[in-house]
């Protein structure tokens, strides 16, 4: 997905979620994002419901976002974007 692409899904309402680390959210992370570690997904998803509302997901990499894109899909999360690296924004 591109950076466009997820700026007009946040303008329009989706959640932006930051999936790396407390450490690397606290040293930049974008506008509005709220940060849940992907180790932390499980325990948390109920942060992000409704399952029908819009994520974009990001990290630094693209590796964590697509794993936590999986995960949130596995639970019936049903409008799950994932972004990858931070740098597209």
């Amino acid at each position: 997905m591109s950076g466009d692409e997820a700026r007009k899904l946040v303008e329009g309402g989706a959640r932006l979620v930051d999936v790396r680390t407390p450490e690397e959210f606290a040293g930049g992370h974008l506008p509005g994002a709220l940060n849940i570690p992907v180790q932390q997904l499980d325990q948390r998803m109920s942060e992000l419901a409704p399952r029908d509302k819009a994520l974009v997901v990001y990290c630094r990499s693209g590796h964590r976002s697509g794993q936590a894109a999986g995960v949130l899909k596995g639970a019936g999360f049903t409008a799950v974007h994932d972004l990858g690296p931070m740098s597209r924004w």
